[in-house]
């Protein structure tokens, strides 16, 4: 699924201005980055809400497809222009991880575990 698809089923807003046509593999939600690192795919999205530049880091590290910031939490401008200096799409949406994971899920992204 393209990360345009994924921002409107989200009703997310574009904290900065990427290429829509980004393909999305899977995705996961978490506000831990060290269980992101062990058990998250390359090309994943990544719903947290979690707003500091450490995500950032986790996203280039394994190559993240892109960043949902869940539950209106905008992170500060210094993590959103080091997210566009890295080439690191980031939405915003109002909805809580939980539900916003469920209707990824609902829409067809695959979960980004490793049991089959």
């Amino acid at each position: 699924m393209k990360l345009e698809e994924i921002r409107v089923i989200l009703k997310a807003q574009r904290l900065w201005d990427f290429p829509g046509d980004i393909e999305v593999c899977s995705a996961c939600g978490s506000d831990l980055m060290s269980d992101v690192l062990a058990l998250t795919k390359e090309h994943s999205l990544l719903l947290t809400g979690l707003t500091n530049s450490q995500v950032i880091r986790t996203a280039e590290v394994i190559d993240l497809s892109g960043i949902v910031f869940v539950r209106g939490k905008r992170p500060g401008n210094d993590v959103i222009q080091m997210a566009e200096k890295k080439g690191i799409p980031l939405l915003l949406t109002q909805y809580p991880m939980y539900e916003a994971c469920g209707i990824l899920f609902k829409h067809g992204v695959k979960g980004s575990s490793q049991v089959d």
